[in-house]
């Protein structure tokens, strides 16, 4: 592995390029924090796509791709006298110590829980109003479901065991099932209920609900083309084809990748 003088040259090397392309490639010359926003986002499903499929060489270069529009962001903020690249590291680093206090003083915290206690406290001794101020509203709502339930169980106003969170996800079905068969105007709302009881079941048990969903889609997928393919081979499709017919095809297939 690379020597900390490394690290550190190749991180003067990249903020070097930044600089270059800055001033003498003009696409980067035209790029804003705005025109980058969009761009940073697709960049952080990549990384996250890599992740998920646990695929180095990928997570290598989309880490990269990340640390590079971090970088352009302070390199942009710098020149309209904001902040630089020093102050950005600078600053986490000294939330960094001010989060750890069971590291950097003489706070005790043994357990993960109390770690994620003690930062939610601090978060509101700095001046939060809410635990919850801190959870970005763009999120998708998946995770920002699985946020929100992460900082209110930091306070305290949690569940004590998996069984009563199972138990609060099958009321909330049976009301959901309740205006279904009434057909009321309620049903997005109890629908809403359910996965967010499901999404804090799935905390209980251990589950990344995000992860777990993409998983299945991309599971799905893999099943589905594959499904067409095989279809494909007996010189058929779906056009007049039944349910049941296409099942045999699913099956089929599921059977295959199982392999």
């Amino acid at each position: 592995m690379n020597t900390l003088q490394n690290k550190l040259d190749a991180f003067a090397r990249l903020l070097r390029i930044m600089d270059e392309l800055r001033e003498q490639c003009p696409w980067d010359k035209k790029q804003t924090i705005s025109t980058l926003r969009h761009l940073t986002i697709e960049e952080t499903y990549e990384l996250a796509d890599a992740i998920l499929e646990e695929d180095w060489l990928e997570l290598k270069g989309e880490i990269g791709d990340l640390l590079l529009h971090m970088v352009f962001y302070a390199r942009i903020a710098s020149e309209k006298n904001h902040f630089d690249i020093a102050d950005v590291l600078n600053a986490i680093c000294d939330k960094l110590v001010y989060r750890h206090p069971h590291i950097y003083s003489d706070v005790k915290a043994e357990t993960e829980d109390e770690v994620k206690s003690n930062w939610e406290k601090l978060k509101l001794k700095a001046g939060r109003k809410s635990v919850l101020e801190g959870v970005p509203k763009s999120l998708p709502s998946v995770v920002k479901a699985a946020r929100i339930q992460e900082k209110v169980r930091g306070v305290g106003f949690d569940w004590d065991t998996k069984e009563q969170v199972w138990d609060k996800v099958k009321e909330e079905l049976e009301e959901l099932n309740v205006e279904v068969n009434a057909n009321s105007d309620r049903i997005e709302e109890e629908f809403g209920d359910v996965l967010f009881s499901l999404i804090n079941y799935a905390r209980f048990v251990g589950v990344n609900p995000e992860s777990a969903l993409e998983r299945t889609n991309k599971k799905f997928i893999k099943r589905f083309q594959l499904m067409e393919e095989l279809m494909a081979e007996a010189n058929t499709s779906f056009e007049g084809m039944k349910l049941e017919q296409m099942d045999v095809f699913w099956e089929k297939a599921k059977a295959r990748l199982k392999k």
